[in-house]
């Protein structure tokens, strides 16, 4: 009853299967230990941020360019503030408002984003405290330049003048006449009259979309190879009733119309 499964045609479906289950295993398995990898840089990240905290702040230049291992880490750098920009539809503990962003142009050359803190409410130069003249020392947490549409970080464009949607030394430059590092900080603590702005985890770090769709894409791959050994199954019951029909005799309806005689 079971000859079938030698003729080439269930050779090839029955390859098909051996080769579609375990890659579909795999696949699933890879997206798993990405999402474990995600998980595990979530949990890094926050305990980077929270260790970063208590340690000595290092100077600017020690820990450029910005990366995982560096990011969240205090720096200091000493410089003379200069122009000053708002960062409009910011959050901080829930409430919407705007970050206070002033560029610090250092010894280098180099100008320096420094979010100096955060005001409730719509993007007003009005209630910004002035800056600190002369020059300051400051330290804070160092960031990564953001990046437009990723991480809650606006792309909208058309801003009023003295705004910006995101803290990019690439849009940024288009603001100034000089260099600005790939990189900001956030205060320590905030200037007069404004709120520190917390430190973040560094990109593709967090539980963000990415990760969760790795965690989709896992149930995808395993559920394909569910469905891989279900047709598997439901061809061969449908091949073993039609051997068993063959034997017995019975001959579907579509079969018995071809082979009645034609009229002449």
């Amino acid at each position: 009853m079971y000859r079938f499964l030698l003729t080439p045609r269930w050779w090839g479906i029955n390859v098909f299967v051996l080769l579609a289950i375990p890659f579909c295993i795999f696949m699933g398995s890879w997206q798993l230990s990405r999402f474990e990898a995600r998980v595990e840089a979530h949990r890094s990240a926050d305990k980077q941020v929270e260790t970063a905290k208590t340690e000595a702040a290092r100077p600017l230049a020690e820990l450029l360019p910005v990366d995982q291992s560096t990011s969240g880490q205090r720096a200091t750098v000493t410089g003379r503030y200069a122009k000053q920009l708002l960062v409009p539809d910011r959050q901080v503990d829930g409430k919407n408002g705007f970050y206070v962003l002033t560029l610090l142009r250092t010894d280098s050359g180099k100008a320096l984003p420094v979010v100096r803190g955060w005001l409730p409410g719509k993007a007003d130069a009005a209630k910004v405290p002035a800056a600190p003249t002369g020059e300051v020392t400051v330290t804070g947490a160092l960031q990564a330049s953001e990046t437009p549409g990723d991480n809650g970080v606006s792309n909208q464009g058309g801003l009023p003048s003295g705004q910006t949607a995101a803290i990019s030394a690439a849009s940024l430059v288009n603001l100034v006449s000089y260099p600005v590092y790939d990189a900001w900080i956030t205060l320590d603590k905030a200037d007069p009259g404004m709120t520190a702005v917390p430190a973040t985890a560094p990109d593709n770090s967090g539980l963000d979309l990415k990760a969760f769709q790795n965690l989709g894409y896992t149930g995808e791959w395993f559920v394909f190879a569910g469905f891989v050994v279900f047709m598997w199954f439901r061809l061969l019951r449908r091949e073993v009733e039609f051997a068993r029909d063959a034997a017995l005799g019975l001959v579907p309806d579509e079969e018995a119309e071809t082979q009645q005689p034609t009229a002449v």
